[in-house]
């Protein structure tokens, strides 16, 4: 044991000066310090996603960043820099522009990834998007938007899911306002008054056979806000936000059968709890985030989405 000892003691000593010869300031790393060389479409992203708003956007395929249990395709670069012209103007400046840059700073997720095709489950649902721990957002069909005929329909109470090219209200934009509120709501709280809305109504197990159509004369503006009352709130908040007054006026009719008016005083009695936690607990209205993010919907049409701009 005692020539253990020494001859571990004589190694330490021979580490440390080995050790100490290597603290010379001109020496080489061992690690590759040198700047990734950044496309067009790269600084383009630095200068309006990671330096405003901290925010690292995922469009090159990596294995390691997607779910394997799904078959997946990269997205197609001239849609990927298309959808992010357009989530910058309508998503990201938005709430800048509603509540503050500092408020999306601080709570936007870190990461946008973008997958060229979609998720499907078992029970025959598609997969809109996915949120890990608030961090990472995921958008799923990234292939099917149509760059020279973008479609934003915020006028249908209830939109063909199914059409193509995609509706980006449906397809992206309300699934990322759906996501961040989950964040916000996992930050503070909301009144569990909401929760006691549509108690005994929701259907965790075949919210999947709820047509949306049908879901508002339950209480609810979706079939997949029939799940869980977690969702039920992200549903009525990225639907509100998303449609015009025409929009939400004939989703709200669509609760109303014959003179059972009770779906439709499920849902305006949800969004007004709603409304008031997003007054008391994050300070903004939410009628004024939603005349933002409309206005700028309806301004897509002006914006050139095959060029990037670094001027503005």
């Amino acid at each position: 044991m005692k020539y253990i000892k020494i001859f571990t003691l004589l190694i330490a000593a021979m580490l440390t000066v080995t050790s100490c010869s290597n603290d010379d300031p001109d020496s080489q790393s061992i690690f590759d310090t040198t700047a990734p060389e950044r496309s067009e479409f790269d600084q383009w992203l630095l200068k309006y996603y990671t330096q405003p708003y901290n925010i690292n956007v995922i469009y090159r395929y990596t294995d390691y960043e997607t779910d394997n249990t799904y078959n997946v395709i990269p997205a197609d670069i001239d849609k990927v820099k298309a959808l992010s012209i357009i989530m910058r103007h309508i998503w990201l400046d938005a709430y800048a522009e509603a509540v503050s840059p500092e408020f999306i700073r601080m709570y936007s997720p870190r990461v946008f990834q973008y997958i060229g095709s979609g998720e499907y489950n078992s029970n025959g649902s598609i997969v809109l998007g996915t949120a890990e721990g608030g961090l990472k957002i995921t958008l799923f069909r990234v292939n099917a938007m149509d760059v020279d005929n973008i479609v934003i329909d915020s006028e249908s109470a209830f939109p063909n899911t199914a059409a193509v090219p995609l509706d980006l209200n449906y397809w992206f934009f309300h699934t990322m306002h759906h996501e961040f509120c989950h964040i916000l709501t996992q930050t503070k709280n909301y009144s569990t008054d909401f929760q006691l809305v549509s108690a005994g109504e929701y259907r965790s197990v075949d919210w999947v056979n709820v047509a949306d159509p049908e879901a508002p004369a339950m209480g609810f503006v979706s079939g997949y806000a029939s799940g869980e009352y977690n969702e039920d709130f992200a549903e009525i908040y990225a639907t509100y936000v998303t449609h015009t007054d025409e929009a939400w006026e004939r989703l709200l009719q669509a609760g109303v059968v014959g003179s059972d008016r009770s779906g439709r005083e499920a849902i305006e009695q949800k969004l007004a709890i709603m409304k008031q936690y997003f007054r008391s607990s994050w300070g903004f209205d939410l009628d004024d985030l939603r005349e933002v993010v409309l206005r700028r919907t309806h301004e897509v049409s002006l914006l050139d989405l095959k060029n990037l701009n670094f001027d503005d």
